[in-house]
């Protein structure tokens, strides 16, 4: 029988009540305790758990004997020191996105979890959600043809940050996304933005993916939008799919239309593009909520001894590409280079598993 796992959580703000709320859910699970330095929040979760501890000091969280994991999810400058310290304490961690604020504390936590042997895990949510393994199967099965775009938009009106600008907190989610999907790394980063409520904290920013075969991905992020928009769309040779996870019901649509050239032509009056416009199909997909999906890929994770989906080297990946963004943000837009290329790893695995246990 797999044993019950006791899970801290350190940052009980905006989503840290929202991780201890899953784990809770979840069977053979027990949230041991919670770890804050604001006494109002903890305050307000023990009313609503009782039966949790709570603790303002970190090491003491760390230094309680019956914690087996330990769940980050503080402001990113933090993710490092204490998914570090974490580790180091011999916990399996799951830090919230992005994984950390450089490559360099990335690849640290990456070599220190190798080393103890702990499961290394990131938040990148929306891969565990329904409609994006849709899109996977729909992709991996090309049932658009080839890729040949793909176009972003997560936008809203806050919640502004003051040490991080708008592309390392929304475009995590998109990034994660397009790599599951393209199955590659971009082989450069262009990013232009604006700095229009605080000096030097970009809250609009619009990146530019280029990979392999022509195929780029674009991604526009904004805090000072009025409108809350959560919309990505895969532009295939045979079809195209529109994701917009803003609406209760048939977040996916794929389109059948196309573009395409003529095979051969005498003389320019000649040369007509063909416009292909079919139906609009909207697969079902089964709705769950997909940070308990993450929480007990976590937990399974742990039981099997295995790498999660989105563990230290997928967290990786998209705080390599953040930091090209921040450095082409730098040089006005310039393009810069991702030099280590190499193809992404494909960690798709079907859902449900049947060794995952989801209540």
């Amino acid at each position: 029988m797999k044993k019950t796992i006791n899970v801290g959580v350190v940052g009980c703000g905006y989503w840290g009540p929202n991780l201890i709320r899953n784990f809770r859910s979840l069977p053979r699970c027990r949230v041991t305790v919670m770890c804050d330095v604001n006494e109002d929040r903890l305050k307000h979760l023990r009313a609503l758990y009782p039966e949790v501890a709570c603790e303002t000091r970190y090491e003491q969280m760390l230094a309680r004997a019956d914690i087996d994991a330990v769940v980050v999810a503080t402001s990113v400058k933090l993710h490092f020191p204490m998914a570090k310290a974490s580790l180091l304490a011999g916990k399996h961690t799951l830090i919230e996105k992005p994984m950390a604020a450089s490559t360099a504390q990335c690849e640290e936590l990456i070599e220190i979890a190798r080393n103890k042997g702990l499961v290394l895990m990131v938040g990148h949510t929306f891969l565990y959600s329904a409609p994006v393994r849709k899109i996977k199967e729909i992709v991996d099965n090309r049932d658009i043809g080839e890729i040949r775009y793909i176009s972003a938009r997560r936008l809203n009106l806050g919640l502004f940050q003051n040490d991080i600008n708008v592309a390392w907190d929304l475009a995590p989610h998109d990034i994660s996304i397009i790599l599951h999907i393209m199955k590659e790394l971009p082989q450069s980063v262009n990013c232009r933005g604006g700095a229009h409520i605080v000096p030097g904290i970009e809250d609009v920013t619009s990146m530019s993916l280029h990979f392999s075969n022509e195929r780029s991905a674009i991604i526009h992020s904004s805090w000072n939008d009025p409108r809350k928009v959560r919309e990505m769309t895969i532009v295939g040779s045979k079809r195209m799919i529109v994701y917009d996870d803003i609406l209760t019901q048939e977040k996916i649509k794929i389109f059948d239309a196309r573009v395409e050239q003529p095979p051969h032509y005498d003389t320019f009056a000649e040369f007509q593009y063909a416009y292909h416009y079919g139906d609009i199909h909207s697969p079902y997909v089964k709705q769950d909520e997909p940070l308990k999906t993450e929480c007990q890929h976590f937990l399974e994770s742990i039981w099997g001894g295995k790498a999660p989906i989105t563990d230290g080297a997928a967290g990786l990946e998209v705080v390599r590409i953040l930091e090209a963004s921040s450095e082409s943000l730098r040089l006005h837009g310039a393009p810069i280079s991702l030099a280590a290329n190499h193809n992404h790893r494909d960690t798709t695995i079907p859902f449900p598993r049947k060794d995952v246990r989801v209540s």
